[in-house]
């Protein structure tokens, strides 16, 4: 496999200042410039088009313009359109380390597999607060962190920011669903069930800028724990009790509060031996001190977003028997 094979997917929807950090670091890439990029502008009413012509002669870039349907399926059709064997997808506000592409293709050269993921990472450039849900989203004593172990292909679930899957298995599948989020956990089961094999390529990560607030923070993980209970659901073979965590972690902190009042403290002690952990953890990745604390902060937010809207769908499944699309659209695009 070589450069020429690969497709570059990337929706975009009104964020052309983005596409063009991203665009940018395509340039540094590694080898051969052979790959084709597809951009899918998902009806945003700030479009990339400028943006994309000014790297058109740098760039193998095709793009276009569509209705918005969401990005599982903008990537859908990326991937329809594209003219490589094997598709990489990512997020709008990604950026390529120097030896992305190289990594990717010594890995699969070396034992293929028809799907991948990669980890993210903070640049040096981001602001406390991007480094700090970075920190959030990626370490294993919250709850984000890899899907899986690096041994364990056939389990390993890739996400979408950072993924590769080739045409063959795309084809397979009818790529992604109109659930968003969690059209890429949902993607990533239905090809396990199909025997195409996952792999994590830890040395393949980008890094993630997720340009977005504390409130919009909380929104974000509020939907990944209401899907979470949607996809036992449909793939009950994936339920584990570990998805309970945020949920038990949010309510074990309400009651160490209200044992404080009666003044039995052993309990909030656990509490904060966890946040001194999480806080030396993070001090060992950032090396900054202010980072460190607002890592604890996006810590706190993502439990208990994470954690109220798990329950919340739990509940809403289990009191009514309607169509899951109606109980929650807001998860669903129509297509």
């Amino acid at each position: 496999m070589t450069a020429k094979d690969i497709s570059f997917i990337i929706p975009v929807y009104n964020r052309p200042d983005e596409i063009s950090e991203l665009l940018q670091s395509f340039l540094f890439l590694d080898g051969n410039k052979d790959f084709e990029i597809v951009i899918i502008e998902d009806g945003s009413t700030i479009k990339s088009d400028e943006i994309v012509k000014s790297y058109n002669d740098r760039l193998n870039i095709t793009y276009f313009f569509k209705p918005n349907s969401g990005p599982g399926d903008s990537r859908n059709f990326g991937m329809k359109h594209a003219k490589g064997n094997y598709f990489i997808i990512l997020d709008s506000d990604c950026i390529l380390p120097r030896g992305y592409l190289s990594e990717v293709l010594k890995t699969l050269n070396k034992n293929f597999v028809d799907c991948f993921g990669g980890p993210d990472a903070a640049h040096e450039s981001f602001t406390k607060i991007q480094k700090a849900i970075n920190f959030a989203m990626t370490s294993f004593i919250s709850t984000g962190g890899i899907r899986g172990k690096k041994n364990s292909v056939d389990t390993f679930q890739p996400r979408s920011f950072n993924m590769g899957i080739s045409k063959t298995a795309f084809k397979a599948t009818n790529g992604f669903g109109n659930i968003h989020p969690g059209e890429d956990p949902d993607l990533s089961i239905r090809l396990t069930k199909l025997g195409f094999k996952t792999k994590l390529i830890e040395t393949a990560f980008v890094y993630h800028k997720r340009r977005i607030s504390w409130s919009k923070f909380y929104k974000q993980v509020n939907r990944f724990g209401l899907v979470r209970p949607i996809l036992n659901v449909w793939h009950p073979e994936t339920k584990k009790i570990t998805y309970w965590f945020p949920s038990v972690f949010c309510l074990g902190l309400l009651l160490a509060l209200l044992l404080c009042f009666f003044k039995e403290y052993w309990l909030i002690m656990c509490y904060l031996g966890y946040f001194f952990v999480a806080f030396i953890m993070a001090m060992v990745k950032t090396k900054n001190a202010s980072v460190s604390i607002l890592s604890l902060f996006a810590i706190s937010i993502q439990f208990l977003g994470y954690g109220s809207g798990f329950l919340k769908a739990t509940i809403r499944l289990m009191s009514s028997k309607s169509k899951i699309e109606e109980r929650f659209p807001q998860l669903f695009f129509k297509l």
